[in-house]
C-alpha cells in the first residue's frame, strides 16, 4: 500500500502479512498466490490488466504497493517476466521475497527507489484509496514510467457519498467506513491520471469473486489458518474488521471494483 496509516490499516497489511507467509509455509506453495492475492485482484482481474499492458517476458515491471507479492508472483508464473515489488510494510515486503523469490523493497508510493524512466510498465492494485496523496501516488509512477509507459490500476470508487456512521441511542456502532481509506470518484480520478501526465485508454468495472473456485478455497483455507493460529489477537479482529467494512460497500453496491489501462504522454 502507498498509504501508512491507522493502527487498522497496519493490523491488515503489515501484521496479517507475516501471519499470511506462516499460513502459506504451513499449507504449502500452491496457495501463495491466492492467499497474496487477497484484497488485490481477482484472477480475472489480472488477466484482464495483463493482456491490456502486454506484458510478457523482458518487461521491465514495477508493482507499486505489492503486498505480500500474490499479483507479482502470478504474473511471474503466467507471463514469464519477474516484476520489482515496492511495499511500505516491511512485513509484506518479507513475505514478498520469501514465498516467491521477487526483488522487493520498502518503500512507500510517493518516494519509489528507482531511476526516471526505468520501467515499461507498472500496475498499483486497491492502493490509491489507502492514501490521501493520489497526485503524489500517480506523479511518482509517470516518473519512472518510460515514455509510452503503461499503467494498469484496480481502484475502489465511490461515486455517490458513502453512508455516514451508525447511531443506535446514544451508543456509536462501528462505522461502516474503513480506517485509512479516502475512495475517490471515476471522475476525480480521471482527472489525477490527467494532471499526472497519463492518457487513459480502456476501462470496465470488475467482479472481484470471478477466481476460479480452487482459489477462492486456497484463500478462504489460508485465512481460516491464520484464525486458527491468530483469531484471539487483538490484530487479528481489526484486520478482519476493516476488510469486512470494504466487503460490505462493495456488496451493497457503496464502492464499485474499477481497472483502467493508461499510457504516460
Amino acid at each position: 500500500m502507498t498509504g501508512l496509516g491507522s493502527e487498522a490499516m497496519e493490523a491488515e497489511f503489515d501484521t496479517v502479512a507475516g501471519w499470511t507467509e506462516e499460513a502459506v509455509r504451513a499449507l504449502g506453495p500452491e496457495y501463495a498466490v491466492p492467499a497474496g492475492c487477497r484484497g488485490s485482484g481477482s484472477e480475472g482481474a489480472l488477466r484482464w490488466l495483463a493482456d491490456r499492458l502486454e506484458l510478457g517476458p523482458g518487461t521491465r515491471m514495477l508493482d507499486s504497493g505489492a503486498g505480500v507479492g500474490g499479483p507479482a508472483g502470478w504474473l511471474a508464473a503466467e507471463r514469464g517476466l519477474r516484476p520489482f515489488c515496492a511495499e511500505p510494510m516491511a512485513s509484506a515486503v518479507r513475505a514478498s521475497r520469501r514465498l516467491f523469490g521477487l526483488p522487493s523493497v520498502v518503500a512507500i508510493g510517493q518516494q519509489l527507489p528507482f531511476a526516471d524512466d526505468a520501467v515499461d510498465a507498472a500496475w498499483c492494485l486497491g492502493v490509491l484509496c489507502t492514501t490521501s496523496d493520489k497526485a503524489g501516488a500517480l506523479g511518482e509512477l509517470r516518473r519512472v514510467l518510460t515514455d509510452r509507459g503503461r499503467l494498469g490500476l484496480l481502484v475502489f470508487v465511490a461515486d455517490r457519498p458513502l453512508p455516514p456512521p451508525l447511531f443506535v441511542g446514544d451508543d456509536p456502532q462501528p462505522a461502516p467506513l474503513p480506517d485509512g481509506n479516502e475512495f475517490p470518484s471515476e471522475a476525480e480520478l480521471r482527472g489525477l491520471l490527467a494532471e499526472a501526465g497519463f492518457a487513459l485508454g480502456e476501462t470496465t468495472d470488475v467482479d472481484l469473486g470471478d477466481s476460479p473456485a480452487v482459489w477462492s478455497e486456497r484463500a478462504d483455507a489460508v485465512a481460516a489458518e491464520i484464525a486458527r493460529r491468530h483469531g484471539n489477537d487483538p490484530a487479528f479482529r481489526q484486520a478482519e474488521e476493516n476488510s469486512s467494512r470494504v466487503g460490505r460497500l462493495l456488496s451493497d453496491g457503496d464502492l464499485r471494483a474499477w481497472l483502467g489501462v493508461a499510457t504516460a504522454v
